[in-house]
């Protein structure tokens, strides 16, 4: 078992290492306990986001499995009332983060969004923050820093949400044990789309 911490946590701070020097991370663990409503799913994961709203840079990067129900979506929502519960309506491009995998109760991902472009919000989410990239990448920078936005994967059983996690910065969450088997396969499938990307 501490194998597999010290090897989440190396593979973390790898994923931290490579990203902008002036980006600020944030990390969770997504559970169907933590939804809103709150669920049994035994599915989890995990994300590692990161944004930098002066150079238009946000990565997202997230392995999961176990769900009760193949994908049918995933995004970032922003912004609840209080940091860590409640919910929100979808920051993030709609329907879905592009290229996701869906119809699936495992896999990972990775993308990097240039947040100066329409195409990577919600037109809704622009729209209530002054009808700007600008005013979205603010508001976006806002939440994350007070931990009042989340990252949530939606599936056919689940459509409001299967599994979910506020995104809160510095230190990566502590994973739960049954955890350690989809996160061993997931993060080094996340690190390896990343490196490929990088070289293209």
């Amino acid at each position: 078992m501490n194998q597999r911490i010290r090897n989440f946590a190396a593979a973390t701070g790898l994923l931290l290492t490579v990203m902008t020097a002036s980006a600020a991370s944030y990390t969770t663990i997504l559970t169907g306990p933590k939804e809103s409503p709150p669920n049994s799913s035994t599915g989890t994961g995990a994300a590692v986001v990161t944004f930098d709203a002066t150079s238009h840079f946000l990565e997202v990067a997230v392995a999961f499995g176990g769900l009760l129900g193949p994908t049918t979506a995933a995004h970032i929502h922003c912004c609840t009332a209080t940091p860590g519960s409640g919910t929100a309506g979808i920051a993030t491009e709609t329907p879905t983060f592009g290229s996701f995998p869906l119809g699936v109760t495992s896999g990972a991902y990775f993308n990097t969004y240039d947040t100066s472009l329409v195409a990577s919000w919600n037109p809704a989410f622009i729209s209530s923050h002054g009808g700007t990239t600008a005013g979205a990448e603010s508001a976006f920078a806002a939440a994350l820093a007070s931990g009042t936005a989340y990252l949530n994967i939606h599936s056919s059983l689940y459509p409001g949400g299967e599994i979910r996690g506020f995104l809160t910065g510095s230190t990566p969450p502590v994973p739960e044990p049954a955890m350690f088997g989809m996160l061993g396969l997931g993060v080094p499938a996340v690190l390896l789309m990343a490196r490929r990307r990088r070289r293209s």
